[in-house]
Formats: structure tokens, sequence, C-alpha cells
């Protein structure tokens, strides 16, 4: 085993394909000390991973991604070290699940304009969710049902053609600022980094956040570029904030791996230590 962690994945209480449980598991096999579970707007899936990872002896970051909104935008903001028991963190959470299912709805309705017929109790059954749960229903879900309907010939179809930004049936509801999103992890104990930067084509966003207060930010992700995984690094260096790592992995579909397999980016101890150390800082 390594001192390596993936500080980023999702499992079944978001849009990911494999249980919390299965996840730990997973993350020992790939030789992990530990990994993150950051599902989308909920942390359903935080406590059946850190009770499989205290059995086999990985340890498990309590996370989370939370949906944001700049500039017209999807914006994403992971959240480290948080108090998942924190109730008002707990009902903000609740607040963006049923944003998200509005834009779920809003999804189907475009696609029905476009004579494409799904209904959210298909795209349910897909996800194998119950509805009422702290569990979310994403646009992988509606991607599966497109396949299986004969409307896309993989996901990377079904996105590209329908879901992605810009795409035919794409929408984005009013959500929060990614502002919002910080000011919610830290009021909750939590370390706010930004995800995914290289896939905004913002920079001047990265900077704007900077200038905010965020803490880190993921430079090293399965959708970057070694050039982009050099300056987000060295953005990171030069404010004195926290370069992440993590693959992103949401499991498999039609035996294609989304983003990437889980350990393919990863952090080393010290990293996780200064996440932990700010976290610790905010509880006080």
């Amino acid at each position: 085993m390594t001192d390596k962690y993936d500080l980023h994945s999702h499992t079944t209480a978001s849009d990911g394909t494999n249980a919390p449980a299965v996840q730990v598991r997973l993350a020992r096999e790939a030789g992990l000390r530990g990994v993150a579970i950051t599902d989308h707007d909920t942390v359903a899936g935080v406590a059946e991973a850190q009770a499989e990872g205290g059995a086999i002896g990985i340890e498990v970051i309590p996370g989370v991604e939370i949906s944001t909104v700049a500039d017209g935008r999807d914006i994403h903001v992971l959240g480290y070290f948080i108090d998942t028991g924190n109730t008002a963190f707990l009902e903000r959470l609740k607040q963006l699940r049923e944003t998200r299912n509005t834009r779920n709805e809003m999804i189907l309705r475009k696609l029905a304009s476009l004579g494409i017929e799904v209904s959210m109790e298909e795209v349910i059954q897909q996800a194998r969710k119950t509805p009422g749960k702290d569990e979310t229903i994403g646009r992988p879900h509606i991607a599966e049902v497109l396949v299986r309907k004969g409307h896309a010939s993989d996901m990377s179809d079904a996105f590209n053609r329908y879901l992605a930004t810009g795409a035919a049936a794409y929408v984005n509801p009013p959500r929060i600022r990614p502002e919002d999103a910080v000011d919610w992890i830290r009021e909750a104990g939590g370390v706010p980094v930004l995800a995914h930067p290289g896939l905004y084509g913002n920079d001047e966003l990265v900077v704007r956040l900077i200038e905010y207060g965020i803490a880190g930010i993921e430079a090293y992700h399965s959708d970057h570029g070694p050039e982009e995984e050099a300056k987000y690094a060295e953005m990171a260096e030069q404010h004195g904030l926290i370069a992440t790592a993590g693959s992103d992995f949401h499991g498999s579909r039609g035996g294609v791996v989304f983003h990437a397999p889980l350990g393919s980016r990863t952090a080393d101890a010290s990293v996780l230590e200064r996440l932990r150390a700010a976290s610790a800082t905010n509880r006080r």
C-alpha cells in the first residue's frame, strides 16, 4: 500500500456506479491509503464508506461536490473534511438536490420537444434510487436511458448530442454562486477546493475564487493535460493554496470507465495533512 489518496470519486449516492463500500474496496485494490467520497450535492454515501474503510484499513475522507453556476456555466466546488452531521449544511444540500431534480425535469421536457420521450420514472428505475432519499439523480442516468432506448449509441454520444453544455437538451437552471459554496463548506467545518478548473476555460474565474478565499485547486485531474496540471499547480503554489488530485472516478458504464480509473490521479499524505489542518482551523 502506498501513501497515496484519490481525492475525487463518486458512488451510487450520486451518479457513480459503485456502492460506497465497494468504492472503498476498490481503493484498497488500487493500493491507495485513502479515498475521498465526493458525491454531487449529497453526503449520503459517506457513512457506509467510512464503516467499510474502518473495517479494511482505508481512510475515507468525508467530502462533497457542490453544483454552482458562474457566468452561465456549471462550476463545481469540492469540500473536504466537512461535518456530515451539520444540519444547516444538510438542509442546504437538500435545496441543491431539489434544484437538480428541477433540472432533470427540464431536460426531459426538452428531450420531448425533440421527439424523444423519456419519463422520470424510467430515469429513477435506471438509477435504482428510492425517491425521497438523500441521493441524487444526474445526467448520466438520463444518458443511460437514452442509450437503452436507442436514441444514442453510447454514453459519450448521449452527452455529445443531448446532455453536454450546449447540446440539444442541455439546460442550466439558476443555482448558487461558487462563492456561496465556499461559504457553506467553511461553515460546515470543511475545506473548499475548486474542482477541475481546466474544464471551465475561464482562468479569470479561478483568480476570482482565489481572491474570495478558496483553500485549494484541483490541479491534477483526469481531464487535465500536463500543461494544465502544471499551470494550476503553479497557480496554487503562488497563492499558498493546496493543489489536490483526483480521478473523478464514476465507475464504468457499458464497459467504459468515467472519467478515469480510481487512483489514476493521486495526492500524497502531505496534501491530506494540509487539508486536515485547514479543516481543524475552520472548526475553531
